[in-house]
């Protein structure tokens, strides 16, 4: 192995500031979303879009992303991934029509989609043995904490400066994490990686646009009308074109079937589907509820939301080596249950909510649930398939947590078209409906999820 030209603490802090830009945007926009509505004078599904224009690249070009690095380069794929992200940003704070902003929403997913899967494929590289492992670590904590901080700025610009202000957070942010690449970051790629899969990244990302596009029409409408219709029997032919395709091409697909066989590894991405799709219903509803109808200006909608962060960033380590002692299975079983108990806690959450006694219960039942959940599922993604397939593997279940939230988000559109009670009646079902999910990601790792082999480094 060649030994790398610099310290690859360089390369850590490269990639935290990279990856950072995904994990910034993914918090920090749910607290605008109700001024950019207003600033557009936007129907419901437009607001859907703002946030889906964003995850459907994200969610349908994660592997294609990675496989690129394999092939290019991983630091050329992440400085081109960042640049790309840093001047869709741009274009978003400068958008002065919302179709344009939606066309820049969706350069940032494609930006994200080249750079997460290359980030963690760098720290991969650059560390060996027990520094992988808290180097992976840190890079976790790191993407916590600035989802922690990102919606107190957010909404404090909101309020003082206007929401185009927020995508410039991420200018910075890219400008640290390029100069870091180019100056400090050694190279790396996999010459005996398979051809790039490019007839399966368009089947996968055409099957998920028609979809999510059909969905959002269908939901926002409240009519399933013929062109609702076709656009989601279309993309379901495209996805099962995508899924034939790749049993065909086998060990060489960007998402080999052939893991599928293992019902562990088929648990485990049911379960992130069901807990991240609930999950992305909360996390979207309930500061655009506080804000629309609880009478919360954006900061305080984003102080609301911190215990979430806070929570994640420090127990997530200790449910990791929990889970390497006892096995990942029960931790996987009560998650869920503890995230469902804390979203029928938010149904207490209406007009003119307390803080402390209401909204606070809520958050840190559903934080402390996602704390058992993320650390042992993660390890157990990766232990559940062989060596080969540990890079493939954890960048689709990645892939399948954002299309859980692109799905959610999709069917929203009947709340977000409310106003008042109807909107916290609304509010209150949709709750209803992601707690039966998460009951269902329970059941998903009670019967489908057996001992897994936690990886340690």
């Amino acid at each position: 192995m060649t030994k790398p030209r610099h310290d690859p603490r360089w390369t850590l802090a490269a990639c935290v500031l990279a990856s950072s830009l995904s994990f910034v945007e993914g918090s920090v926009l749910n607290v605008a979303l109700p001024a950019i509505r207003a600033s557009y004078s936007a129907g419901a599904a437009q607001v859907q879009w703002v946030v889906n224009a964003y995850l459907l690249p994200l969610s349908a070009l994660l592997l294609l992303g990675g496989a690129l690095g394999d092939h290019y380069g991983r630091r050329l794929l992440l400085l081109i991934g960042t640049s790309l992200f840093a001047a869709a940003s741009l274009a978003c704070a400068l958008a002065p029509s919302l179709n344009l902003l939606l066309a820049a929403r969706a350069l940032q997913g494609v930006g994200a989609a080249l750079l997460l899967p290359n980030s963690l494929a760098l720290l991969n590289a650059a560390f060996q043995g027990e520094k992988r492992g808290r180097a992976v670590g840190i890079w976790a904590a790191a993407g916590a904490a600035s989802a922690a901080i990102a919606p107190l700025i957010g909404g404090w610009l909101v309020d003082n400066v206007g929401w185009p202000s927020i995508f410039y957070i991420n200018l910075p942010l890219a400008a640290g994490a390029m100069l870091l690449a180019v100056l400090f970051v050694d190279e790396s790629r996999d010459k005996a990686a398979a051809r790039t899969d490019y007839p399966g990244a368009a089947l996968a990302t055409f099957g998920l646009l028609g979809a999510t596009f059909g969905l959002t029409r269908w939901s926002s409408s409240a009519s399933l009308d013929p062109v609702a219709i076709a656009t989601i029997f279309g993309g379901l032919i495209m996805l099962a074109l995508f899924l034939w395709f790749e049993a065909r091409r086998g060990e060489a697909a960007m998402m080999p079937l052939s893991m599928f066989g293992d019902r562990c590894f088929s648990g485990l991405n049911l379960l992130t589907f069901l807990l991240y799709g609930a999950f992305g219903v909360a996390m979207l509803l309930i500061p655009y509820v506080l804000i629309s109808a609880g009478g919360y200006s954006p900061v305080q909608a984003g102080l609301a939301m911190l215990p979430l962060p806070i929570v994640l960033t420090l127990a997530s380590p200790p449910m990791g080596q929990l889970a390497a002692r006892i096995g990942p299975r029960w931790l996987l079983v009560a998650g869920p249950l503890v995230v469902a108990g804390g979203m029928l806690l938010a149904r207490r959450i209406g007009a003119d909510t307390n803080y402390w006694t209401t909204v606070f219960p809520a958050m840190a039942v559903m934080a402390a649930g996602m704390a058992l959940a993320v650390a042992p599922l993660t390890a157990s993604v990766l232990g559940s398939v062989d060596e080969k397939h540990v890079g493939t593997a954890s960048g689709f279940n990645s892939a399948v947590s954002r299309t859980g939230g692109l799905i959610a988000t999709a069917m929203l559109g009947v709340v977000l078209s409310r106003e008042g009670d109807a909107l916290i009646a609304g509010f209150h079902l949709s709750l209803v409906g992601a707690a039966i999910a998460a009951i269902a990601a329970s059941a998903a790792a009670l019967f489908l999820v057996g001992n897994v082999k936690m990886k340690n480094g």
